[in-house]
């Protein structure tokens, strides 16, 4: 995470000057700087983009190593290499198992993993065009540039009669 001045980086009462995904991997680390022997993440990673959840998602799984950690989470990625998953409809247990063993059973968690990984491919081929627009923009930028150095050349040769 980037701050503009880093730790001397002002951030406003409660945060405020933050984005949510700051404010979540804040307190994500503040949790872990404390060492806990029970690591309790609600929706750990619920305000990160893609490339920010896989990063802190490693980060987390490497955290909760030697240490009992419960994860809340609605996305699927977050506990997916749990060693015990337990999905819950309406406040009732509905799956038990892990993340094979659901998936092989084909039920509500199947389904959910089916949902979220159609979500995720669209979430990807939209962050694409973001990036590809991005792309198009520098390419323009450093175009416009090489037009601009050109004016300054002469090119020509001069024929003479």
């Amino acid at each position: 995470m980037a701050l503009p001045n880093k730790y001397e980086t002002l951030v406003g009462e409660r945060g405020a000057t933050l984005s949510d995904g700051q404010k979540q991997r804040i307190a994500t680390a503040r949790a872990l700087l404390r060492d806990p022997k029970i690591l309790l993440l609600d929706e750990a990673t619920s305000a990160l983009d893609n490339g920010s959840e896989k990063i802190v998602q490693e980060a987390l799984e490497r955290a909760a190593q030697n240490r009992t950690t419960l994860v809340i989470a609605h996305r699927l990625s977050t506990i997916r290499r749990a060693d015990k998953i337990i999905v819950m409809e309406n406040g009732e247990i509905v799956e038990e198992g892990d993340h094979e063993s659901l998936m092989n059973v084909q039920g509500h968690y199947f389904n959910l993993a089916k949902q979220q990984n159609l979500r995720q491919i669209e979430e990807q081929d939209e962050e694409l065009k973001l990036e590809n627009k991005e792309i198009t923009k520098l390419m323009l930028n450093d175009q416009m540039k090489d037009i601009s150095i050109d004016k300054t050349k002469s090119y020509g040769k001069r024929i003479e009669h």
